[in-house]
């Protein structure tokens, strides 16, 4: 029987409307992660107290 690769092979970076996925290196174990990267949903505005009346 043949030895498995150990390298996985590389994935292109995965993109949608607010998410990002990357391919990280292997760690020491060969384990392969994802880095996921959010972009905000919403607009943050700062707050400004009312008028008085």
């Amino acid at each position: 029987m043949s030895e498995p690769s150990k390298t996985r092979p590389k994935v292109p970076e995965g993109q949608s409307r607010f998410l990002k996925t990357r391919q990280m290196e292997p760690n020491e174990k060969g384990y392969v992660g994802y880095q996921t990267i959010w972009e905000p949903f919403q607009k943050e505005v700062p707050y400004q107290t009312p008028k008085k009346p």
